[in-house]
């Protein structure tokens, strides 16, 4: 597990991905492609330049390829990586229901079709057990196991109930929720099991150490001795937390989580510091940050779209520095987040040794460097909202260097190492001798924030329909957040 300030929905894959065994049972293809959209949900108001337009399409129809092809369709259930066999992955889900509305907007698939994927996935959850037992159970008070066994959806082995991973999943329900608005009985149905699968997450029952909440629980030792405390991917949590109708936690959850909070310049930019990219993506998958600020950031004079934009630049400027002398740094090659590695190993490359790793939170910040010459194309996809030009520049320099090593049907793989050319046994991919590692696998949680920050880059669509939950505002607002789209009575219910 992390510390209190580290990776939460990641932190119980850095300890288990060894144990990836299980075969997911598979759908056929994608649905129909270049169909009529759905009317004028996703107006084009993209910040995408021009030039990259038609590219920025065809990476994010393929992001969307990977959650439509390789979803359950009876249950949902998305697997964790393909093509390796796994677990099914909570998070992942989450993107997915998100997913399908953007298909269906774009004319990938048609509404029906979109509708009826996430009915299946939300019957599914409202009905998949919750109980104490230490197997058969899906979760327990609302909450998900991080990781399910892709036959029925229970327990995968002893992985935790994920309060991060749930978090994940909610945001992907309520937006369903949101999204299907028409009067009919398939979208109404969407609409009640939605309400009522967020209704029933005890978001109190986290804090066994109030204020702060608790990363998660197993049947065998209780609540993890974990805390969110500080920056990271957890302001969705908080903010669904302090949203809940029926079992919200109290506004003093965010002074505590903003306690943590490290405040600083790291090359060149000034802000509130994390070192891993996901952090600073994964909660604006969901939430508009633009122009919305709590206490915090207020007293700093920016917000936290501004802060992750900084992070994102300052990311970039380290690699051009590139301190570590990584093969192929530089403004185009870019990106530090979690995600796979070659090997757990040392060895001495150009009269220097290094040391890689396998799956590890790699990031770079003023809190600490972690960095192999492992980079994620994730990383500059998730950021594409907040550095347009940057993101795509660099997109388009990966397609175009390595080519077929890192692009496949589902967009560009998890990972590559153009340090790491030498013939030896790796625990993920594949080594080039010429290019250097190569991932061979696309994970949910990394496709995710591609597919969905490469749509509010281009239309916005995410952030506009969950703009309209009253649980969303209601959980800003708790936290101390004003204006900008906040103060829009237009938005109000």
């Amino acid at each position: 597990m992390e510390d209190a300030r580290g990776a939460g929905s990641r932190s119980g894959r850095l300890a288990g991905l060894a144990a990836v065994a299980l075969l997911f049972i598979l759908p056929g293809a994608c649905g129909p492609r270049g169909g009529t959209t759905t009317g004028g949900a996703a107006p084009d108001t993209s910040v995408i330049p021009r030039a990259y337009a038609a590219f920025a399409d065809t990476v994010e129809h393929r992001a969307f390829a990977f959650f439509w092809d390789l979803a359950d369709p009876r249950t949902g259930l998305m697997p964790d990586r393909w093509p390796t066999r796994s677990f099914a992955s909570t998070g992942a889900m989450g993107f997915a229901l998100t997913a399908y509305p953007i298909g269906a907007e774009r004319g990938w698939i048609t509404r029906e079709q979109a509708v009826g994927r996430a009915l299946a996935t939300l019957r599914f959850l409202w009905h998949a057990p919750q109980d104490t037992a230490r197997s058969g159970a899906a979760g327990y008070r609302g909450f998900y196991y991080h990781f399910l066994r892709p036959e029925d959806g229970t327990r995968f082995e002893r992985v935790e109930l994920s309060s991060m991973d749930t978090a994940l999943l909610m945001a992907g329900v309520l937006f369903s929720g949101e999204y299907f608005d028409r009067d009919a009985p398939e979208e109404r149905e969407v609409r009640a099991l939605a309400d009522s699968l967020y209704r029933r997450v005890d978001w109190a029952w986290l804090q066994v150490r109030p204020p702060v909440l608790s990363h998660g629980w197993t049947p065998e030792e209780g609540h993890l001795p974990y805390d969110w405390r500080g920056y990271n991917e957890a302001m969705l949590l908080h903010i669904l937390a302090l949203g809940s109708p029926t079992h919200p936690v109290g506004p003093e959850v965010w002074e505590a989580y903003v306690k943590g909070y490290r405040w600083g310049t790291f090359e060149g930019f000034d802000q509130v510091n994390f070192s891993p990219l996901f952090g600073h993506q994964y909660s604006h998958c969901w939430i508009d940050f633009r122009g919305i600020r709590d206490a915090y950031m207020r007293e700093h004079g920016l917000d936290y779209f501004e802060n992750s934009r900084r992070a994102t630049l300052s990311q970039r400027e380290y690699a051009i520095q590139n301190p570590g002398d990584f093969a192929d740094y530089g403004p185009d090659l870019w990106g530090l987040t979690a995600c796979d590695g070659p090997v757990d190993s040392t060895f001495t490359i150009g009269g220097r040794r290094r040391a890689f790793r396998t799956y590890a939170a790699r990031g770079a910040s003023l809190l600490d460097v972690v960095d192999d010459g492992t980079i994620a194309p994730c990383a500059a996809g998730g950021s594409v909202a907040f550095t347009p030009e940057e993101s795509m520049r660099a997109l388009t320099a990966m397609k175009e260097r390595y080519g077929d090593d890192l692009w496949g049907a589902y967009g560009f793989l998890d990972a590559l190492n153009p340090t790491l050319k030498l013939r030896v046994h790796v625990h993920h991919g594949r080594v080039d001798p010429v290019l250097g590692w190569f991932d061979t696998d696309w994970l949910g949680i990394d496709q995710g924030p591609v597919l969905l920050m490469l749509e509010n880059a281009r239309s916005g669509l995410v952030w506009a329909t969950l703009r309209r939950s009253p649980y969303l505002r209601r959980g800003l607002e708790a936290a101390g957040f004003r204006g900008g789209w906040l103060d829009s009575p237009g938005l109000r219910r």
